[in-house]
């Protein structure tokens, strides 16, 4: 439902009403409502209530009202008139659809389903009740998860009038036509309908600040005392189509399409489009990107429903436009279909229906065509908030971006219909987190992490002074991210560098469809001064050969030389004292060469270790220490800490022959492409 013209499509034009008492209220009613002058049939027939003693009539009075209100918006009092209409037993159990549809419009979705199940009690048949209880369904399931479009009242140019139905009239898409029946219109007088002042199509531009100019009507011979607009302007500025709806004294008005001719600064005399008929409305134009085919909506013969959107090619040897062809029912339904838009791609169709599956009142749909240019398939509706449960209608886009206008009722905006100014934002991915000492969660500044990308990225970034890192990622990429080992990666907690993270961060952001911050910290182990332990690795008794148990010890070590790359250390291998000192030097080198091998086989090159025995030259707990046990079995124990295998790093500097010859870059991509980047910072529309 919507106020310019209404679901009808057609203006019409005020006449003045004098001497209530001297005239048959129900007549003058009767006769205002068939021209559609909605607004002044309220008056009539509420009149014409308190006159009526017959009850049949009455609730025909309250029905009528009902539905003039509905016309022109007044959806609380519609319900409260259709709600009288049945309590007064009109007959035709309509009224419960459209108390449905007002619901519907305001999100109350469960109350719109009980008056939708109400009607379809009493009309089985209509097919409409069950789709408008799906529709229900539908409307609360793409609120609850709306589409990441942004939308920005164009609070500049609107007003508490009706605005809407943006066009652009120049190349560069700095200039919109749309129509406003604000104050500053030709048409002075209040049109009958609405009780609205009669529109005109006013001239906004775009400034260099980014804001938009007043609104400026459109000189005569385009607007006149009459309804105008509607326009589109061909994308050489060579010609403007609109519509005009002339005044009819209590007649139903006919719309009607016009092409003016640019003419200097200004536009010619409009003429007529020749295949224009006064016993039908043609309404609401739009142009191919070539200009050479028109999109509008009519209720003329051979159509799907009450109005349809047609289009005409334009003849070039004839230099006129064609005999309109009907869009089909991929487009067009039993209800309304109008304000067709044709995407500057040239093949997707934007246009408004009233009886599709929706969130209420018009909403904005797309189809596209397909090679023969025919339009099949079923239309897709752009959810929410593209759409809301008002009307929405009249889109446009700028060029081929993301962004552009539409007209809506919807809540938020400054009065009446206004145009609204919508964009896409671009996802945006991070990475971020902490890196901290594990042990005493202290923090770790100049951590280089290294950034590993599906697409072929490889950097690294380094944390800051407070041990945090930002890492900007891309969509449609996996990602995996680590700490890198560094000598000189030291802290006042720990003077000999850190192991890199075991732990990596692994992120994706291929489908992900909202802007997400990936959280993944790191805590680093300070690497000890001098030999560094790992699980107790155990051999065969007196000889080197590995237990299958001690495998699960050196994979241990496998993977912190796998995590830490460009360590080189030396595996060393001891006894306890006891034992000839030959045998002892000789059994632990076989052992440490043992570890060693096993790590070779897993991998790990054979230049990043040095295997040594030592024997038992280098104790830990001397044959003094032992001596003062007490017990046998604490002697052993301390025994079996001299009998050990342990690694220590030799150096940090180790460069993989199979790597790159090139460092890793630092990682400093552009998390926007200037096009997305556009999106943000010329989103159009709205007071910046």
């Amino acid at each position: 439902m919507m106020k310019k013209i209404t679901l009808a499509l057609v203006f019409t034009a005020a006449f003045f009403i004098s001497g209530f008492a001297q005239k048959n209220p129900m007549k003058e009613g009767d006769m205002a409502y068939s021209a559609q002058e909605y607004f002044t049939a309220i008056d009539w027939y509420k009149k014409a209530y308190i006159k009526e003693k017959k009850a049949e009539k009455k609730a025909k009075i309250l029905f009528r009202t009902a539905e003039s209100y509905r016309h022109i918006d007044e959806l609380n009092e519609a319900i409260t008139y259709y709600t009288k209409a049945i309590a007064a037993k009109y007959p035709d159990p309509i009224s419960n659809f459209w108390i449905g549809d007002i619901k519907k419009e305001q999100k109350l979705y469960n109350e719109a389903i009980t008056a939708f199940e109400n009607y379809k009690k009493e009309v089985p048949s209509d097919k409409r009740a069950e789709d408008e209880i799906k529709s229900c369904e539908l409307a609360q399931k793409w609120v609850d998860n709306p589409t990441r479009h942004k939308l920005e009242n164009m609070g500049m140019i609107n007003t508490k009038e009706q605005d809407y139905n943006p066009a652009f009239a120049d190349k560069k898409n700095t200039t919109l036509y749309f129509t406003s029946t604000r104050e500053g219109s030709t048409g002075a007088k209040a049109d009958g309908t609405t009780g609205d002042l009669h529109s005109d199509i006013f001239e906004t531009k775009l400034g260099k600040d980014g804001k938009w100019s007043t609104p400026t009507p459109l000189a005569e011979p385009i607007n006149t005392p009459d309804n105008e607009g509607n326009a589109v302007v061909d994308r050489k500025g060579t010609f403007l189509i609109f519509s005009r709806c002339g005044e009819m004294k209590k007649k139903q008005l006919k719309c009607q399409l016009y092409v003016s001719k640019k003419q200097g600064p200004s536009w010619a005399a409009p003429e007529l489009l020749p295949f224009d008929i006064d016993s039908f409305q043609f309404n609401q134009p739009a142009l191919s990107p070539d200009g050479n085919t028109l999109y509008f909506a009519s209720n003329m013969t051979g159509g799907k429903g009450r109005y349809d959107i047609w289009k005409s090619d334009f003849d070039k040897k004839g230099k006129n436009w064609g005999t309109p062809v009907n869009l089909g029912a991929s487009v067009n339904t039993v209800g309304n279909e109008g304000y067709p838009y044709m995407h500057p791609d040239g093949k997707t169709l934007y246009f408004s229906s009233d009886a599709m599956l929706g969130l209420g009142g018009l909403d904005i749909y797309k189809i596209t065509a397909d090679k023969s240019g025919a339009f099949s398939g079923t239309a897709e509706n752009l959810k929410y908030p593209m759409n809301s449960p008002h009307d929405d209608f009249g889109i446009i886009y700028d060029g081929t971006k993301d962004r552009g206008y539409l007209s809506s009722r919807r809540e938020g905006g400054k009065g009446d219909d206004d145009i609204w100014s919508f964009y896409l934002p671009p996802l945006v991915f991070n990475a971020s987190g902490v890196v901290t000492n594990a042990e005493d969660k202290t923090i770790i500044p100049n951590c280089p992490i290294i950034i590993k990308g599906s697409d072929g990225t490889l950097a690294q970034i380094t944390s800051d002074k407070d041990g945090a890192y930002t890492i900007p990622l891309k969509p449609q990429v996996s990602y995996e991210i680590y700490t890198q080992t560094n000598k000189d990666l030291k802290t006042p907690t720990a003077k000999h560098g850190f192991f890199s993270s075991d732990d990596k961060g692994k992120f994706s952001t291929i489908d992900v469809m909202e802007s997400t911050n990936f959280k993944k910290d790191f805590q680093l182990s300070p690497v000890p001064e001098g030999e560094i332990r790992f699980p107790a690795v155990q051999y065969e008794l007196g000889k080197a050969d590995l237990l299958p148990q001690s495998k699960d010890s050196l994979n241990f070590l496998f993977k912190t030389l796998t995590d830490n790359p460009t360590i080189i250390i030396e595996l060393s291998a001891h006894t306890d004292s006891r034992g000839n000192a030959a045998l002892n030097e000789k059994l632990s080198q076989a052992r440490a060469q043992s570890c060693v091998d096993y790590l070779v086989s897993k991998g790990i090159p054979v230049e990043r270790m040095k295997a040594q025995g030592y024997g038992k030259r280098k104790l830990k707990i001397t044959d003094a220490q032992i001596g003062k046990a007490k017990t046998k079995e604490e002697k052993e124990a301390l025994h079996q800490l001299n009998r050990r295998t342990v690694f220590k790093i030799l150096s940090w500097d180790y460069i993989d022959p199979k790597a790159p010859k090139t460092a890793i870059p630092t990682y400093h991509p552009k998390v926007l492409n200037e096009e997305d980047a556009d999106k943000i910072e010329d989103a159009p529309g709205g007071d910046k």
